[in-house]
């Protein structure tokens, strides 16, 4: 299915120059994977589709402009979707590991397509509920699946001990809006940073990478 992107792939390539030849690749490979899974199993809006790099692969990368991960960086994507953020990160950290999972199993296939088709060789992709997964991992990142004293129930001893990167292990969370009340409702000790201090579109005037260290 051919379907014109605005803005397109050139957005990431403007904000991560360092991309290497094949991880460019992966992310212009993405215009035309998600565009035709889409079109069968739903995972993004219709209409949204079309800002596909905006709103869904930029954004994801929102939380490498907060923090690199490491070589050998264990990374849980709750309630991932279509593959978000997992799938753009993994493309821009090939040496982390990310396990993606999601409750609704047609999501988890498109995972697995898209990762398949773009070669990703460091994603997993499992259809299931974050309580029941025993692994542990650095980081557990996830975009506004729910409210944060019931995600953080869900994941608090998903946490990893002992730290390998810059900044603690924990829970790296992207939200829009005021989040002052869920905040103070989950009694987090959380740092809220405000995307717009990395990307200059309007559209990230409003959303924040919750940092949650565990």
């Amino acid at each position: 299915m051919e379907v014109t992107l605005d803005p397109s792939v050139e957005i990431i390539y403007n904000y991560f120059p360092k991309l290497s030849d094949t991880q460019r690749e992966q992310f212009r490979r993405l215009g035309e994977l998600y565009p035709y899974w889409n079109a069968q199993i739903n995972v993004i809006s219709r209409k949204d589709i079309y800002s596909l790099y905006l709103h869904h692969v930029l954004h994801s990368l929102g939380i490498a402009k907060f923090t690199n991960f490491t070589p050998g960086t264990r990374v849980l994507d709750v309630g991932t979707g279509g593959g978000f953020p997992g799938i753009p990160l993994a493309i821009l950290f090939p040496e982390a590991q990310f396990d993606l999972v999601d409750s609704i199993g047609k999501k988890i296939k498109v995972v697995r397509e898209v990762a398949s088709a773009i070669g990703l060789k460091n994603i997993a992709a499992y259809h299931i509920r974050a309580e029941e997964l025993d692994e542990k991992y650095d980081f557990v990142v996830s975009r506004a699946v729910t409210r944060l004293a019931d995600f953080y129930r869900w994941v608090a001893n998903k946490i990893l001990k002992k730290d390998r990167n810059a900044i603690a292990n924990g829970i790296l969370y992207l939200k829009g809006g005021d989040l002052r009340d869920e905040i103070n409702e989950a009694r987090l000790q959380a740092e809220v940073h405000p995307l717009s201090s990395f990307f200059s579109e309007a559209f990230f005037e409003t959303k924040h990478i919750v940092y949650i260290p565990v």
